[in-house]
């Protein structure tokens, strides 16, 4: 789709290469720059211990940087700057996200890059907005923004997610935004600057937890996996071969198709479980209730009942047992970087006809 797109990429770390990495997969061109000084991007180094330390690439910088050619320059050296603007010349797309002032400082700001292309589109990702000078980093967003109040157990306490949740949300809204940008500039030729705050990438990303506070007033509390609307959904269950299964019941019929399948029909006549609220306020019960009849069952056998009768469940899954599966085995893209084999998993994965 974007064969003839060029995408210059001044941005490191996560979320600014996941964006370029969007558009290196639907066939743009992805110059990224890199800091010369510093040895490149800093998640170059951010390596696990069982990865090499005297290669160029690791693990984590691999996972949004496929198929784009990496420049090594120093932004605050004239004769590099030039060099970026003469790329700017002939690019369609900037992605940036800079610290807060250093886009002007380094004169890489929109209103310097589209004095040299005035059609340019320049995406910026930044942490609390244009006005703030913050630096931002995930696990501060995942806790200011509600995120990591509602992770977690009373007995784990509050928990972030093991990903950079928010980089990947604002990520994707950076991504609508180019596109919309583009649509634009095709109708009218007329350049623009997205901008996406992580900040605001997280709020809009609460959904229905924001509106039972907005509507109801009701704060979420810690949970675990659990649905504050929704019982048995987010109660896991360990089977007769010691794996778990997780509920996701939305409706009677479901649940008494689950009972039915366990061999629990018995607690149907139980007027407590008689409809979702009431389940809901009696989850502890009902949890306590199923757990016998998940031992008497092996994890295969009996999701491949629940598959067959529709009833919504899943085998939780390590990540090694998730990449067994012939579906996700599509989705790696490979790529060998500075001698380096490495894989990662597609950021584009829709499909359109």
């Amino acid at each position: 789709m974007f064969n003839d797109l060029l995408v210059l990429e001044l941005a490191s770390v996560l979320a600014g290469p996941d964006v370029g990495m969007f558009f290196s997969e639907l066939g743009a061109k992805v110059i990224k720059v890199e800091n010369k000084v510093t040895g490149g991007d800093v998640t170059r180094k951010w390596k696990s211990a069982s990865e090499d330390p005297d290669t160029l690439v690791s693990a984590y910088f691999s996972a949004v940087n496929w198929n784009k050619k990496s420049v090594f320059l120093n932004l605050k050296s004239e004769s590099d700057q030039h060099e970026v603007y003469q790329l700017v010349k002939k690019a369609d797309v900037v992605i940036t996200n800079f610290k807060p002032g250093d886009d002007q400082k380094l004169k890489m700001d929109y209103q310097t890059l589209k004095s040299i292309n005035p059609t340019i589109i320049y995406g910026e990702i930044n942490g609390y907005g244009s006005l703030s000078t913050r630096p931002a980093y995930d696990v501060v967003l995942q806790a200011e923004t509600g995120f990591m109040s509602m992770n977690g157990s009373p007995q784990s306490g509050p928990l972030k997610m093991p990903i950079a949740l928010i980089d990947v949300l604002a990520a994707h809204q950076l991504k609508e935004g180019l596109l919309v940008a583009l649509l634009k500039k095709n109708k009218t030729n007329v350049g623009s600057k997205v901008e996406v705050s992580l900040y605001d990438a997280a709020l809009a990303s609460l959904k229905n937890q924001a509106t039972n506070w907005l509507m109801n007033r009701e704060v979420p509390q810690l949970l675990g996996s659990l649905h504050p609307n929704i019982a048995p959904y987010g109660e896991t269950f360990l089977t007769k071969d010691h794996k778990r299964i997780v509920l996701a019941i939305g409706s009677d019929r479901q649940f008494n198709k689950l009972l039915a399948i366990i061999g629990a029909s018995s607690l149907i006549e139980k007027q407590i479980y008689q409809s979702n609220q009431l389940r809901v306020q009696h989850r502890k019960e009902l949890a306590e209730d199923l757990t016998p009849y998940f031992k008497l069952h092996t994890s295969t056998s009996l999701m491949q009942e629940l598959v067959n009768e529709k009833v919504p469940a899943g085998a939780i899954h390590s990540i090694d047992e998730v990449f067994e599966n012939e579906a996700a085995q599509q989705l790696i893209l490979e790529e060998d970087m500075n001698g380096v084999q490495t894989k990662r998993v597609k950021t584009a994965i829709f499909k359109i006809s």
